[in-house]
């Protein structure tokens, strides 16, 4: 529906960004409302002429004619509800704040498990929580979830308090735990449709479908959970919190004991949620994973949120770059001028060692070459080396002890 979005564009920019979300949460609410009275009707519409009798074939004609004009209102309104959201997709990728945490602490006894815990996370953010084992991922995750009260603070989902508006606020969440927690005995689409209907949302087979589809479960969804492996029962999670649409969904190590494909399946999968509209919060001890699927990663160590920070910026910032330069002829001793600039010699002595931080590191490389020339050396090769994420973690959380 293109022209659809060019016109919900122009009224995007008339409005502003948080204006015309606000204005389209609206709009979707009372079209959903909308389409599912024309459902019901066109259910019973078509219910007539199936089951009508040949001496009102007339009538049963007019009712066929009208039952294609309900189908056609309710394709209209689906175009509609498309083009709102194209304009949306082509603006900017947050601007709508979803969820707010102030202050969180969670006390066991005596013992503080998180401390004064705060963060903003705006709409179709992607953000990874990583941390040592017992570090408080999980207790954070199942504090803002409403899973567990917290001792002190406030959490908000967009706007709904989560203990005072819990229902509101609740319904706005996704939950897939570390913990598998799948009833063996029934099927897959059942587990779904009951999933979906606890959180008072109207049937919608269509979805249902699609979801089981985009997680490879469509073949599986008339068996028993007991059946399947372990890896489709990760995905079945993810697709039971998803069956009620959230706003937020909630991965708790989400790829925890399964493959390498299964769990590259997933990241295309956080990536395809995220573009429809999902915001992602992601607690992982694969610091491969965040460095994958999150835009901002949230260090966590004995219950205190150390940082947060954009990925890049957090790379740019702390990391670090090593060039070796190996050479034709060894040394038995490093050049004055090469000992000044920081740079140390292999303990074969044919190659030359340089870190340098990655800001600035321009006239850092040109001087140390320069030098190289200066003192006659004979390079064979050249191999460079940055910090990975892991390793920017690891010396995070050692500074923090």
């Amino acid at each position: 529906p293109r022209q659809e979005a060019d016109r919900f564009k122009k009224l995007r920019d008339e409005k502003g960004f948080d204006a015309f979300e606000q204005w389209r949460d609206a709009t979707w609410e009372e079209e959903d409302m909308q389409r599912h009275k024309l459902d019901r009707k066109i259910k019973a519409e078509a219910r007539w002429a199936v089951e009508g009798i040949s001496a009102r074939r007339k009538r049963n004609q007019g009712r066929v004619r009208a039952l294609q004009e309900l189908r056609a209102d309710r394709a209209g309104m689906i175009k509609r509800q498309g083009g709102a959201a194209m304009a949306l997709e082509a603006g900017p990728t947050s601007g709508k704040k979803v969820m707010e945490a102030i202050g969180i602490s969670k006390r066991y006894g005596d013992k503080l498990i998180l401390k004064d815990f705060s963060l903003t996370i705006q709409r179709k953010d992607r953000i990874a929580f990583v941390g040592p084992n017992g570090a408080g991922k999980t207790t954070l995750i199942s504090t803002i979830c409403g899973i567990s009260r917290f001792s002190a603070g406030s959490v908000k989902m967009a706007g709904y308090d989560i203990v005072q508006q819990y229902r509101a606020a609740r319904s706005l969440i996704g939950l897939v735990p570390q913990e598998l927690a799948l009833e063996p005995f029934e099927t897959v689409e059942n587990t779904l449709r009951f999933s979906r209907g606890l959180f008072g949302k109207e049937p919608d087979e269509g979805y249902l479908s699609s979801l089981l589809e985009a997680l490879s479960l469509s073949d599986k969804k008339t068996s028993q959970i007991r059946t399947l492996s372990g890896g489709m029962k990760r995905r079945l999670s993810i697709a039971k919190a998803l069956s009620h649409q959230p706003r937020l969904l909630f991965l708790d190590e989400p790829t925890a004991g399964v493959d390498v494909e299964l769990r590259k399946d997933m990241w295309a999968l956080v990536e395809r949620l995220r573009a429809s509209g999902v915001t992602i919060i992601l607690t992982t001890h694969y610091i491969e994973e965040a460095e994958a699927i999150a835009d901002r990663i949230g260090i966590i160590d004995q219950g205190a949120l150390q940082l947060v920070e954009a990925k890049d910026s957090l790379m740019q910032r702390l990391g670090n770059k090593q060039v070796q330069i190996d050479l034709l002829s060894p040394l038995s001793m490093l050049p004055h001028p090469l000992l000044a600039l920081g740079v140390t010699l292999a303990a074969d002595g044919l190659s030359l060692i340089y870190q340098y931080d990655l800001m600035g590191a321009g006239p850092e490389i040109e001087k140390l070459f320069s030098e190289i020339l200066a003192c006659g050396l004979k390079v064979k090769d050249l191999q460079t080396g940055e910090s990975s994420l892991e390793e920017i973690f690891l010396q995070l959380v050692s500074e923090a002890a």
